[in-house]
């Protein structure tokens, strides 16, 4: 019989030391394992159905419930945003998208010490006084443009940045290849006004400014982001292609979900950005055991009973 072929090492990402990234309280080191992140939607309008804008003074109570919930299901970090990212939505102003969420981080920071939290902002006066109110890191949906003033107010203040690739216009020749090099100079205009490499994670905007079939082509070569050399997010979480793929609304695109985490840890990404936290908290959990092999039993298991398989 002819054996089978030897694995070949581009069947999975290659190993990168990216050290370590402080997001307030907590410490993320890089290739341990993959990292969870809990959407916390202050608005009225999002996409999948879970904002907590509650007028009448219950926002900040409904979303501390939500935060402690995603935490006790295994949720790492907490991102947290005021204004809907979703295709038509109503433009906030600044005053208002503080008034939303600088109180809910404030009582995040106060009732949950070690909780790493993140503000999803592109205002730079917004991301200044959330980060003042507890917020360690800003998510900048925008990350690619040539605007600098929310990495120079990442730098300033100490606190990472995590860049997303975006366009106004889906128009790519090679969307895989234009991603890489996007993500590559943004890293590095970061990096020359002052942020700390270290401080950078980068996201390749899955549904931002892109197909269904520039999304499929970005989730089937994620390994190629890689080459930028920072820690990758991933955030497909119930978004419009798998529900394009699957013909189905955004509260029964779970699974789908689940199966783009399982193919990004493959891939190598260091976070998943989701709004279901246990099933993809345990999906992480199984795909990190086989890809990074890092698993160790904590008890000899039970022998099983004769006959019964182990």
């Amino acid at each position: 019989m002819t054996p089978p072929p030897p694995h070949t090492p581009r069947d999975t990402p290659l190993p990168q030391e990216l050290g370590e990234t402080r997001i307030g309280p907590r410490t993320f080191r890089w290739g341990e394992r993959t990292y969870v992140m809990g959407i916390l939607n202050v608005t009225p309008d999002s996409f999948s159905g879970d904002g907590l804008f509650r007028p009448g003074g219950e926002t900040v109570r409904a979303a501390v419930e939500r935060a402690r919930a995603m935490v006790e299901e295994g949720a790492d970090l907490i991102d947290v945003g005021g204004e809907s990212t979703r295709p038509g939505h109503d433009p906030v102003d600044a005053d208002e998208e503080r008034r939303r969420i600088v109180p809910v981080i404030a009582a995040l920071r106060e009732g949950m010490p070690d909780l790493a939290i993140s503000v999803d902002t592109t205002k730079p006066i917004v991301a200044e006084a959330a980060i003042g109110a507890g917020a360690g890191m800003i998510n900048d949906v925008w990350g690619v443009a040539e605007d600098d003033t929310l990495a120079r107010l990442a730098a300033r203040r100490g606190v990472p940045i995590l860049l997303m690739h975006n366009r106004r216009e889906a128009r790519y020749t090679d969307v895989v290849a234009e991603v890489v090099e996007e993500l590559t100079g943004a890293t590095e205009r970061a990096v020359a006004v002052g942020v700390p490499r270290e401080n950078v994670i980068v996201d390749p905007g899955f549904g931002f400014g892109k197909t269904v079939e520039h999304n499929l082509a970005v989730l089937r070569h994620l390994g190629a982001l890689k080459a930028i050399g920072r820690p990758i997010l991933l955030g497909t979480s119930r978004k419009s292609t798998l529900g394009r793929v699957l013909d189905l609304p955004p509260l029964e695109r779970v699974e789908a979900t689940m199966a783009t985490t399982a193919l990004g840890v493959a891939s190598g990404v260091d976070i998943v950005r989701v709004h279901d936290i246990r099933a993809n908290v345990r999906t992480a959990r199984i795909a990190d055991a086989i890809v990074r092999g890092t698993w160790r039993p904590t008890a000899p298991a039970p022998a099983a009973p004769e006959g019964q398989p182990r």
